[in-house]
């Protein structure tokens, strides 16, 4: 299948710009696969939607704040790297701008030049390889330093920051790992989240850290050559354990918590614990193992989530389910609204 047959219109004005002021006021589409039918909620909706014995499965990671901006040495000029990956302590995968500029051997300096870099190795498409040197650890120095990583189609100012460092984050996260935060997981209050175990569903968190790979864009025409880049996952023992004793459905939350327990998961259905690496590529003809309930954002056109959320749900309802968001003016995106896929 081509990756132009996941494509959709949206107005540049649908794009959600600004978190809402109330996570759960979020609209929800709800998406009924059996009925091939759709209608309109909010997300405070989402409890009468849970019953008692289902499982919630959350993804726990915690956004850091990747996103430098420095200063190259000697000239000055202003350079921007995006923390991807880190291959070992204090090196960095980054995407870097402009990357052009950015030869091996370049020098950066960051903040007060308490925090320093140096490119060691140039790769494609803007990707480079730097080495860190710093005062103390590196994640204070990035804390110090780094923005919050927010996706390019969300324009901001740097006073709003502080706001997006709270925002562009679960109420639940506390694994410091993602460089995008699980988007599906914002719309989450403490309130639902008791509201949905007073009605008799457990929550089992585990961990996906967010990587280049969840938002990169699909960059060959036959989907079948795409292929996701890895990212760190660990499932405990403890959340392996309430997902195979789950009575209920598996309520999961977001396409990345999708993709680690399908990287997990015989074919029986049954999570086994661990950590490690995925490069778990859902494409038509992938058949779920563990998924019954989908909680999902609206995504890019032509995009591996998109795709993903597709073959669990039927591309031609999920674009059909799009066009009415689109026409309804729902809010698109990482600080949009969501669809509840059931």
């Amino acid at each position: 299948m081509l990756i132009s047959d996941f494509d959709y219109h949206l107005p540049d004005e649908l794009i959600a710009q600004h978190p809402l002021a109330k996570r759960d006021e979020s609209r929800m589409l709800v998406l009924d696969r059996a009925r091939q039918a759709f209608g309109d909620f909010h997300f405070k909706d989402f409890p009468n939607f849970v019953n008692e014995n289902d499982c919630i499965i959350v993804n726990n990671t915690k956004v850091f704040p990747a996103r430098l901006i420095g200063k190259r040495q000697p000239s000055g000029g202003q350079v921007e790297l995006f923390l991807v990956r880190e291959i070992e302590q204090n090196v960095w995968e980054t995407l870097a701008r402009p990357a052009r500029r950015l030869k091996a051997g370049q020098r950066i300096s960051f903040g007060d030049e308490s925090l320093k870099g140096e490119i060691v190795e140039e790769q494609s498409e803007g990707h480079r390889v730097v080495r860190f040197e710093c005062e103390g650890a590196l994640n204070e120095r990035i804390d110090a330093f780094g923005q919050t990583p927010l996706p390019p189609y969300i324009k901001r100012e740097n006073s709003l920051l502080d706001e997006d460092r709270d925002r562009y984050q679960t109420v639940y996260a506390n694994k410091r790992g993602a460089i995008a935060a699980p988007t599906a997981g914002l719309h989450f209050t403490p309130k639902i989240l008791d509201e949905v175990k007073a009605k008799g569903a457990n929550i089992a968190e585990i961990t996906l850290h967010v990587g280049y790979g969840t938002f990169e864009p699909v960059r060959v025409t036959d989907l079948s050559e795409h292929k996701v880049s890895p990212e760190r996952f660990e499932i405990s023992e403890e959340a392996a354990k309430k997902i195979n004793e789950t009575k209920g459905r598996k309520i999961v939350i977001g396409t990345t918590t999708t993709r680690a327990l399908e990287s997990r998961a015989d074919e029986k259905g049954k999570v086994n614990a661990g950590a490690g690496e995925t490069s778990l590529t859902i494409t038509p003809g992938y058949k779920f193992k563990i998924v019954d309930t989908l909680v999902t954002n609206f995504h890019l056109p032509r995009s591996s989530l998109l795709v993903l959320v597709s073959v669990f749900a039927g591309r031609e309802v999920v674009l059909s389910a799009y066009r009415h968001a689109v026409a309804q003016h729902y809010r698109f995106y990482s600080y949009g609204d969501c669809m509840l896929i059931i």
